[in-house]
């Protein structure tokens, strides 16, 4: 694994690297180091005294260097060929001109960046053995999930079906097998203890709302007073994921603590705004809204704030509601995403009898 180091703004150096907490805790050795949470990244001072660090720290395998940052600061360090650039902001203008979302243009740069400056050549020079090396480096030295790596190989193919036009390239890309991994679910009881244990009026109408209308957490943030149907007792979600508005239940129960909220808060435009009233929450907010009245609830087990989406789906399939409606209100495109509920379902667990039992009382 490397890590890119290059020019921010002045009198500032970026370090960009996946997810690594072993990388973590040596960049907190860097003296006047920060976290930048919005475009998450480190940031170091831009002056010898980092760079000596840095270089103390890792070695010289582990970091690559960017543009403009002298030769006498980059010893031991790979250069990065700026050329790379054009073609990543080619890139980015295809993905917006695409239509594809924000988060997603994100996603696929972000992969794209780290991918060439791994390569450390031309992107245009860049073959399938590189291309081969780079899955195997996330896989076996990163150790990075399969779904990771898959957004990787996405990224590239996307990179060099529609900026290189090297189509066969891009079909080679070898991906690894999906992971079959089962949602997190809460009981019925755990979602109560933990809706019980939100006394503020915004928080508590932003979690009824998550659980009772199955909405992901970046649908939520971006809901609209308009939005909230209360003659037709729905929730009209515009462009959510894929692009797609659609519909699904508002709760009588949620709709009350709805009303409530809007009384006292007042917000204008945006159902839940954030501290500049002219933007909606953030979802990071959210998911800290969520973990802390988790851990008061007394939850010991690893959830998010998605998982009320998940539990909001299995709740209904154990209440007899048809497969078919639970994928409507989810807004799932296929019917085989929806179908992972029925693994985590109780009800049709708990109704199967272990050959164990039917041996020991006799039913054989």
């Amino acid at each position: 694994m490397s890590i890119c180091v290059r020019k921010g703004k002045p009198g500032v150096l970026e370090l960009v690297f996946p997810y690594n907490e072993e990388y973590i805790a040596k960049v907190k050795g860097i003296p006047g180091r920060r976290w930048d949470k919005d475009n998450k990244k480190w940031l170091i001072p831009d002056c010898e005294e980092s760079i000596n660090k840095l270089q103390e720290l890792f070695t010289k395998e582990e970091l690559v260097i960017a543009k403009g940052i002298s030769d006498s600061e980059k010893a031991g360090m790979y250069d990065e060929n700026s050329s790379n650039d054009k073609f990543l902001r080619k890139m980015k203008e295809v993905l917006n001109l695409r239509g594809y979302s924000q988060k997603t243009i994100k996603s696929y740069m972000s992969h794209a960046r780290l991918f060439l400056e791994c390569c450390g050549k031309n992107a245009d020079l860049i073959g399938d053995e590189d291309i081969n090396k780079y899955m195997l480096y996330l896989l076996e030295e990163q150790q990075t999930s399969h779904s990771y790596v898959n957004q990787a190989a996405n990224s590239i193919k996307f990179l060099y079906n529609n900026v290189f036009k090297r189509n066969e390239l891009a079909i080679r890309v070898i991906r690894p097998k999906s992971e079959k991994k089962l949602p997190e679910v809460l009981s019925q009881k755990d979602v109560l203890r933990i809706l019980n244990n939100v006394s503020n009026i915004k928080h508590k109408a932003l979690l009824y709302l998550i659980y009772s209308a199955g909405l992901r957490v970046g649908e939520v943030v971006r809901l609209r007073i308009i939005d909230i149907d209360s003659t037709r007792m729905l929730v009209h979600i515009v462009q959510g994921k894929g692009r797609k508005d659609r519909y699904t239940v508002l709760s009588q129960t949620a709709l009350e603590v709805l009303r409530e909220y809007v009384k006292k808060c007042r917000p204008e435009k945006w159902l839940f705004q954030g501290a500049d009233q002219s933007r909606h929450i953030t979802e990071r907010t959210v998911q800290k809204i969520f973990e802390k009245t988790k851990d008061k609830a007394g939850i010991q087990k690893k959830v998010s704030v998605h998982t009320l989406r998940h539990s909001f789906a299995t709740h209904l399939l154990e209440g007899g509601v048809d497969l078919r409606y639970i994928q409507e209100l989810l807004g799932h495109q296929s019917s085989k995403t929806t179908e992972i509920y029925t693994h985590v379902t109780e009800k049709s667990i708990k109704n199967i009898l272990s050959p164990l039992d039917k041996i020991m009382l006799g039913k054989t």
